[in-house]
């Protein structure tokens, strides 16, 4: 069940973490925050240094998948050559 959980944890960092590191930078980012009618909060949400800080957090999330992956396969690998022995 815990493979599962980690499989699933997995998929969300990797789809989260591709949408907040391409989102920030595409035209509907642009679309959606010039239409939001306050314009310190929209200047805030589409200034160059907001859009990087989100898609680092999204460059962190990819990451941890990266990491949670190996992390898995380290663990199978030591279970089936505790097996093996």
């Amino acid at each position: 069940m815990e493979s599962v959980f980690r499989v699933l944890f997995v998929f969300y960092c990797l789809e989260a973490g591709a949408f907040l590191l391409l989102g920030p930078w595409s035209p509907a980012w642009d679309r959606n925050f010039v239409r939001l009618g306050y314009a310190p909060v929209s200047q805030l949400l589409l200034h160059s240094w907001f859009r990087g800080a989100v898609s680092g957090f999204g460059a962190v999330h990819l990451l941890w998948a990266v990491h949670d992956c190996q992390e898995w396969w380290a663990q199978r690998h030591r279970r089936t050559s505790a097996s093996a022995s």
